[in-house]
């Protein structure tokens, strides 16, 4: 795909390219307000089972792979706590709340179009597992924005280890240098960074600290201010 670069302008941290030749998005909780989802079936679940999950543990699985989260729960909660059960019952609310219809970060849309109209190479980097992730980009109607999709099952190292979107950068054929990262969670923002790929954080259920702020090139309140940032400095 012929692409056609534009610029934007940087914040406090790292500078964004010039010309941004490809942008790699995560996708929970970035395109897709699936961490809500999530939060609310973990929340449910918990207080069903009778182990209510503190907000803070909640947020803390946030931008977590699985696994690592299987782990969490199991260190912080102990034996007794009915792990197998408690993602059994969790996974069974959330499937419910993606079939009545998970909406978009508002913005999603807007933004993914206008990359698509200046050819720009899309991609997306996920803690996600195949095929759950392309089912799930498929419902919401994004899947075909995306030439590469890079899965929690295409690494050996999820994030926030920078494997996924160093491997992302590499199956598009972009010098990571020339990407643009577009995060919501703490975990992506230092997966992307430390890639060394100038990154847009839009949080979600997660403020940016400090360090990521000073990290990220940009922080922006949704999507749609990114879009229109670019649209400013194309």
């Amino acid at each position: 795909m012929a692409s056609r670069p534009f610029s934007a302008p940087s914040s406090a941290g790292a500078v964004l390219p010039d010309p941004i030749q490809a942008v790699i998005f995560d996708m929970d909780g970035t395109l897709i307000d699936t961490e809500a989802a999530h939060r609310r079936a973990f929340a449910e679940t918990g207080l069903a089972l009778g182990w209510p999950l503190s907000d803070e543990l909640l947020l803390s699985m946030v931008g977590i792979h699985r696994d690592e989260n299987e782990r969490m729960l199991a260190a912080r909660l102990g034996p007794d706590f009915p792990l197998a059960q408690f993602y059994a019952d969790s996974d069974a609310l959330f499937e419910a709340a993606a079939d009545a219809g998970i909406p978009l970060r508002p913005g999603a849309t807007l933004l993914l179009e206008h990359l698509a109209q200046s050819g720009i190479p899309m991609a997306l980097a996920t803690s996600t597992a195949a095929p759950f992730a392309q089912q799930r980009l498929e419902r919401s109607g994004l899947l075909h924005h995306f030439e590469v999709i890079v899965t929690r099952s295409d690494v050996v190292r999820p994030k926030p280890h920078p494997e996924p979107y160093l491997l992302a950068a590499r199956r598009l054929g972009v010098d990571p240098a020339q990407v643009v990262a577009v995060e919501d969670s703490h975990a992506g923002v230092r997966s992307a960074t430390a890639a060394g790929i100038a990154t847009v954080m839009v949080p979600d259920l997660l403020p940016p600290t400090e360090e990521l702020t000073l990290a990220c090139a940009q922080v922006l309140p949704s999507l749609t201010d990114l879009r229109d940032l670019l649209l400013a400095t194309a």
